[in-house]
């Protein structure tokens, strides 16, 4: 039997901010259409569904973090290299992404280095450390399946984990100092996901992403 799909449908699905699952058998009226359209509404199939499914639960399930990529720009570059050193005591293994010294160069560059290789699975996090720390997590959030988070001591850094799952940090040297970085990188680090209301608020986030690649 074929469904229907109407505007009531359409209005409900934008309330509650969702896609609305369709096959073959599916008959969208074209009012239902265009109103999906003008409220952003988003029609995918089942198999995208499940694959987007799969996709917030390997965000969401990624820990513990044991393989980081870390970078920085020029103005990041002392403190990245203390704190690539700080993690291999700790026996996490390390991907230096750069840069190799401190000459000028662009945050964002090293920043979408370091949330393309925790996208792809490359890395279980990543750490970007630039002057002031906010550049690079705008960057580091335009990347799917990144949730990047500014953190300036221990304590946000722990709720950027156990409340929004966040698996990039980023750091301003400007900022933070040595002692306090470490700090703040070991309770990211050590720091688990939470509870599940926070797990379906953070879905929420990356069914937003989801909406927007689909379009």
């Amino acid at each position: 039997m074929k469904r229907l799909i109407r505007e009531e449908e359409i209005r409900e699905a934008a309330k509650k901010n969702i896609n609305i699952t369709v096959d073959d058998e599916t008959v969208i009226t074209p009012s239902a259409r265009d109103l999906a359209k003008e409220l952003s509404v988003v029609f995918v199939t089942g198999k995208e569904k499940y694959e987007h499914e799969n996709y917030v639960s390997r965000v969401i399930n990624k820990w513990p973090f044991n393989k980081v990529a870390i970078a920085s720009d020029h103005g990041g570059f002392y403190l990245k290299e203390e704190l690539k050193t700080f993690l291999r005591d700790k026996d996490y293994m390390v991907i230096d992404l750069g840069p190799a010294n401190n000459k000028a160069c662009d945050y964002p560059d090293f920043a979408l280095k370091v949330a393309t290789h925790v996208s792809e699975g490359k890395a279980d996090c990543g750490i970007m450390v630039d002057s002031v720390g906010i550049g690079s997590a705008m960057v580091a959030n335009r990347v799917p399946g990144i949730l990047a988070a500014k953190c300036n001591n221990g304590t946000e850094a722990k709720s950027a984990r156990e409340h929004n799952y966040a698996n990039v940090l980023t750091l301003g040297s400007m900022i933070v100092g040595s002692t306090l970085a470490k700090d703040i990188v070991t309770a990211f680090l050590t720091t688990k996901g939470g509870a599940e209301r926070h797990q379906k608020r953070v879905a929420k986030i990356l069914e937003y992403e989801n909406k927007r690649n689909l379009k």
